[in-house]
């Protein structure tokens, strides 16, 4: 078996398997509503989903045929259907979603919650590989929602997409944009250091790999399966190809604290705690617009031709590139 077949099943049966893969620390959702959400309702977004909603329903709105559109990645399609029924509540009705995953696992889970939402007439589903590319056909926007960092072959889905996308269309995109693994680089790695320091030791316990890390561990995520395998190439090989008209970043050092590692150590009821993550956060935002470190999320809009950018001030697009 070829490493990438090994990869391939390593990746097929982790999504198969019935994974909270939506389920983060309370600290994250602190974080998140403080923080990004922000960042989004300056530009007149609420939330992802809401982004993904408004930028589709701006689609619709032209007089067109019905909106077609692919997502890639979808897992349990969770997002799909919650941009499915924004849709609907903003009176978009004629428009379709094609769900394309490698896991046969998530996608039945997938079918059972779209057919009991009753959107079965408007979202379906796909096994397919996206480093073979996008499946025939001709969309009018094609959705990514933290799938990319799992794709080996970026330049063969990207041209695909290119080929499939109509000129008019979008990709919209919410993904992972650091360092190949989700490591930290090396100049983010000092920062974390850094605010490693200022933590209690029973803090310093990952849930996640169970072992006490008195000194920050950097793991590399794409040992096994495709888990962040080209998260780094995301950004330039876009940006080849397309243009961005949307382009909202934000966060990297801060990841540390409040993912599923460490985050469940922080209680939004300790006054502490949430001085940490607000410490942190300042940190991480500051060394951002700097220059000093690169953003590791990106929320964009990506077509063939845009004639400006709409983004946060010293974080364009180019700029969120990590150079050496």
């Amino acid at each position: 078996m070829s490493e990438y077949s090994e990869r391939l099943e390593q990746e097929r049966a982790r999504f198969d398997a019935d994974l909270c893969v939506h389920d983060l620390p309370d600290i994250f959702h602190y974080w998140a509503n403080k923080y990004p959400r922000a960042t989004l309702n300056t530009h007149g977004y609420d939330n992802i989903v809401d982004f993904f909603v408004l930028e589709m329903d701006r689609w619709a709105g032209m007089p067109r045929r019905p909106l077609r559109a692919v997502s890639v990645g979808a897992g349990d399609c969770a997002h799909e259907i919650d941009v499915a029924k924004g849709l609907l509540a903003r009176g978009v009705e004629d428009f379709s979603i094609l769900c394309l995953d490698i896991s046969e696992g998530a996608l039945g889970r997938a079918n059972e919650a779209i057919e009991a939402q009753g959107l079965a007439g408007r979202i379906s589903t796909q096994v397919h590989d996206l480093n073979e590319g996008l499946p025939s056909g001709e969309f009018d926007v094609v959705i990514a929602n933290q799938s990319l960092h799992h794709v080996v072959e970026l330049e063969r889905l990207f041209d695909s997409v290119c080929e499939r996308l109509g000129d008019q269309g979008c990709f919209l995109i919410s993904d992972t944009i650091g360092r190949n693994g989700h490591q930290r680089w090396p100049e983010a790695r000092a920062l974390v250091d850094e605010a490693w320091r200022w933590m209690p030791p029973r803090y310093r316990y990952n849930h996640r790999l169970q072992r006490q890390e008195d000194s920050f561990l950097d793991w590399d995520c794409s040992l096994e399966g495709f888990e962040g395998i080209r998260a780094q190439d995301i950004l330039p090989l876009l940006l080849e190809r397309f243009q961005p008209s949307v382009f909202l970043a934000w966060g990297y050092i801060i990841d540390v604290f409040i993912d599923r590692g460490f985050g469940h150590h922080f209680r939004q009821q300790s006054e502490w705690d949430l001085h940490f993550i607000d410490m942190v956060q300042a940190m991480d935002h500051a060394a951002i617009t700097s220059g000093r470190i690169s953003p590791t999320h990106m929320l964009a809009r990506f077509q063939k031709t845009a004639p400006s950018c709409v983004h946060e001030a010293g974080i364009g697009p180019h700029e969120a590139i990590r150079r050496p």
